[in-house]
């Protein structure tokens, strides 16, 4: 019986090292480029920026860009002048009030969000707005579904800032409130990212233009919220979060720090990954990779602080296009004299995930560039 009892440990442990060792395997890595890509693809012309030698030339230059960009995302509609907000309840919780609230954007729906703020801190408070992934929610953002790796709301409150953190298109409550309505869920063949997209596109604007929109007004709600300092307001998100940050930080000066986390990515380099299906049809912006690369984007952030918090294995984040964006990133802030301000890290043996680690690094950039 001990022998039986004996080898079934060794199986056992035989089995644990062969699932530890394709738990490994599975983590997706870099192939050599343009591998797979059929030649004609390989043949196109892609963009790559060059951001000028002094500041000058560089300052003139940013304004082009983001003229560009604005006409990019195509004709999106002004911003409500006047907010139609709607406050659902206020709560007193552990060391600060929960606040819901619905926002009206003024052209498909309401913007659903949580707004929470320190109870123990005097004066007005700096905020962090916290954005969500691709198929997640605020309540991510907040802890309020279990399990998740994107709460960073009570680490946050713990050290002082106001956390804000909003539903956008077709994730959360938004889910079921698409061209077609209930009748569209994320369900395969009933996909309400794909209409919303769609029917953007036909009114000759961007479902991504869209989203950073929404985010703006978010901003605007909080331009009126007495106990925030809209001089301290930092952005951090992972995934599609990640990407709305760098993108609204770049689109709007009110973001003055910017965490992205497990999306620093370019555009070539995941042409030649054969990595589009990484991103969802949100994310692409009509004509972008006629003008520039991300980039020209996220050089609109210099010299504000921006944190990139990234794993090796990430297909969404090829590693080849990481090491461009460092170099380049790291151009444009020197310009500034102001290199410190920007930082990649790029983790080993990492996917697409949110890591302590990555929370750490996350809080005290908050803490050195925010308080």
């Amino acid at each position: 019986m001990k022998k039986y009892i004996y080898l079934c440990v060794l199986v056992c442990m035989f089995l644990a090292g062969n699932f530890s060792i394709s738990a490994q395997e599975v983590l997706w890595k870099e192939q050599t480029a343009w591998k797979g890509v059929p030649e004609y693809y390989q043949k196109w012309d892609y963009p790559d920026f060059k951001f000028p030698s002094d500041l000058s030339s560089w300052k003139k230059e940013r304004v082009q860009v983001t003229e560009t960009l604005q006409k990019l995302l195509g004709d999106i509609p002004p911003r409500p002048k006047k907010l139609n907000v709607q406050t659902v309840f206020k709560k007193q919780m552990n060391g600060y009030i929960l606040e819901k609230f619905l926002i009206d954007n003024g052209v498909d729906g309401w913007i659903p969000g949580y707004l929470a703020i320190p109870t123990n801190v005097k004066g007005k408070v700096p905020l962090v707005l916290g954005l969500h992934g691709h198929s997640s929610s605020k309540d991510n953002i907040i802890g309020s579904n279990s399990s998740t790796a994107q709460d960073v709301l009570a680490l946050l409150i713990s050290k002082g800032y106001a956390v804000m953190a909003i539903d956008s298109y077709f994730n959360g409550e938004r889910k079921g409130t698409g061209p077609a309505g209930e009748l569209e869920t994320q369900a395969k063949g009933a996909d309400q990212e794909a209409s919303q997209f769609k029917i953007n596109l036909w009114f000759g604007r961007s479902l991504w233009g869209m989203q950073i929109r929404d985010e703006q007004i978010a901003l605007d709600y909080l331009n009126t919220r007495p106990e925030i300092d809209m001089e301290r307001i930092g952005v951090e998100g992972m995934s599609m979060g990640s990407t709305r940050a760098w993108w609204l930080a770049a689109l709007d000066s009110r973001i003055k720090v910017v965490v992205g986390v497990a999306c620093f990515t370019r555009y070539k380099e995941l042409i030649e990954q054969r990595e589009l299906q990484s991103h969802g049809i949100y994310y692409f912006v009509p004509g972008m990779l006629q003008h520039f690369d991300t980039e020209a984007v996220m050089g609109l952030i210099a010299p504000r602080p921006f944190l990139a918090l990234t794993g090796d294995s990430d297909s969404g984040s090829p590693l080849s296009g990481m090491k461009v964006l460092e170099k380049k990133l790291d151009t444009v802030y020197s310009l500034y004299k102001e290199n410190d301000k920007f930082k990649s890290i790029i983790y080993q043996n990492t996917g697409h995930v949110y890591t302590d680690d990555m929370k750490i690094e996350m809080l005290d950039w908050f803490e050195k560039y925010l308080k």
